[in-house]
């Protein structure tokens, strides 16, 4: 009897143990199934970056979460929008346009729709239900919040003015005249006042988000290109051109061609700055081509002079082209995100270096050691820094330009503190240039602070080493050279030593970023 108990126990203990297995391997498969339904709510969009390789990648929805019967109508209702969420998602992430685009309200209008979606799910007031829904409702409010900061970012806005003011000067003193039937003046006042923009829109902060370096690589990136167009005009300006017609017959079918590529070239820079509703840069690429053809039809054999200027025409024409390929290239590429950037690379390679000869200056300077000058290490990394290929690209240009500033007050720096342990003042020095160099001597320990400073402009030791300073700057003032002209030139230098290290002290805490 005994033994029938002990055997039906057996036999009992085994069938639970199968039971269980059964349902946790039931319950893994259910797991896998589950396992992308609505996890995280949406983060901004940082896992949206182009941080690291694509497949790297994993949308924010695609995270393991409590599994629920995947053949429940309520699940399966909420793996459909989470699959309308997934295909929106990316085009949210990367939007760089305004609220007043077509695609921002057709991505408004759509999430809006899957909000409702979501909240009209019937959970049957089931915690594990309720839990998917949120999490889905979350997701989306996340991505409308998202889609919303990005178009109403400070940043954002700053980038549309100063596309708005570069149309505005363009118009004025380019496409207008040539729409009126006269002639465009291209002068220094005009390429300066171009520059000027560029070089706000490089300074506009992006705080690591793709859509607003998307937008501010559009915006450089045309007003670059008419930049160059215009820059190529005025250097066509200087050549002896057009020939007379009397010299061949083909120079008058030239000359004509000469015409048409003045007036693409105006159509070309209304293009690029949004200044024309009827063309479009494939009508234009078609007028531009067939002049290419009209020119390599002609017979100019024998006669150089006349070669050398069809060729001259099919270079300016092909100029005119290659700036043609912008109308889609900031959604086509990732060129506006510069952290892949060879050029990129190469500069942060040469800042580490710089970083490292800093502190090593500011370790031996607090000892009182003066031996250590790595002066020719520091011109070298500004030859390096100058062999740097920028691809005329603006944002890289301002990376290096900071590289050069950063070697250069290491540079300043070590200059002073030798120009000052070499002082050897006599007794009839000037006493007004005697205080000249006591402020040098305080700027110089100044320096050092600033040189060693890795906070931000809300820090106090920040406000501290910007009131020093302006003192500083206020006790060169208060200097009377009474007439003596070293003292006015030291007082000068000085003045503009102490400017450069407010200078420096400010571009390492504007936060700027390629």
């Amino acid at each position: 009897m005994s033994s029938d108990l002990h055997q039906t126990a057996y036999h009992y203990r085994a069938d639970l143990k199968m039971e269980r297995a059964a349902r946790n391997k039931k319950r893994s498969r259910a797991k896998r199934r589950k396992e992308s339904l609505f996890g995280k709510p949406f983060d901004g969009g940082k896992r949206m970056d182009h941080g690291g390789p694509q497949q790297q990648q994993q949308h924010p929805m695609e995270q393991q979460q409590p599994a629920y019967h995947p053949q429940h109508p309520a699940m399966m209702r909420l793996y459909e929008i989470q699959k309308e969420v997934a295909s929106l998602g990316p085009q949210v992430c990367t939007f760089s346009g305004l609220q007043n685009d077509r695609d921002y309200k057709r991505l408004e209008r759509e999430l809006t729709r899957l909000l409702l979606d979501v909240d009209q799910v019937d959970t049957e007031g089931k915690p594990e239900l309720q839990g998917a829904r949120k999490r889905a409702a979350q997701e989306v409010e996340g991505l409308l919040r998202y889609l919303e900061e990005n178009a109403t970012h400070p940043s954002r806005l700053a980038i549309e003015q100063l596309s708005y003011e570069a149309r505005q000067l363009v118009d004025e003193r380019v496409v207008a005249p040539q729409r009126a039937g006269g002639v465009t003046e291209i002068n220094d006042e005009l390429v300066d006042a171009l520059q000027e923009l560029v070089l706000r829109l490089t300074q506009v902060k992006t705080e690591g988000r793709v859509p607003l370096r998307k937008a501010r690589y559009r915006a450089l990136t045309r007003l670059c290109a008419v930049q160059d167009v215009i820059e190529g005009r005025t250097q066509q300006q200087t050549l002896s051109l057009p020939l007379s017609g009397d010299t061949h017959e083909a120079v008058n079918c030239i000359n004509q061609v000469m015409v048409k590529v003045s007036v693409a070239r105006s159509q070309l820079v209304a293009l690029l700055m949004g200044l024309s509703g009827r063309d479009s840069c494939a009508h234009l690429s078609r007028i531009l081509t067939e002049m290419q053809v009209e020119l390599d039809a002609l017979d100019v054999s024998g006669n150089a002079v006349i070669r050398n200027y069809r060729k001259q025409v099919v270079e300016e024409i092909n100029g005119l082209l290659k700036h043609l390929d912008l109308e889609g290239e900031g959604d086509d590429t990732r060129r506006y995100d510069l952290a892949q950037n060879n050029s990129i690379r190469e500069i942060e390679g040469v800042r580490a270096h710089i970083s490292h000869l800093r502190e090593g200056v500011l370790r031996h300077c607090a000892m009182g050691d003066l031996s250590f000058r790595p002066k020719a290490e520091l011109q070298g990394l500004l030859t390096q820094l100058d062999q740097v290929d920028t691809a005329k690209n603006p944002c890289i240009r301002e990376a290096r330009r900071r590289a050069v500033v950063e070697v250069q007050a290491v540079i300043t720096f070590l200059d002073l503190r030798e120009a000052l342990a070499r002082r050897q003042p006599g007794p009839n020095e000037h006493p007004s240039h005697r205080a000249v160099w006591q402020v040098l001597g305080s700027l110089s320990e100044l320096q050092a602070q600033v040189l060693g400073f890795d906070g931000k402009r809300v820090d106090k030791s920040y406000m501290i080493l910007e009131e020093l300073l302006t003192k500083q700057l206020l006790a060169l003032d208060a200097v009377d050279p009474q007439g003596d002209e070293t003292t006015k030139v030291a007082r000068k230098q000085a003045v503009k030593f102490a400017q450069n290290i407010l200078n420096y002290l400010d571009m390492k805490t504007d936060e700027w970023e390629y």
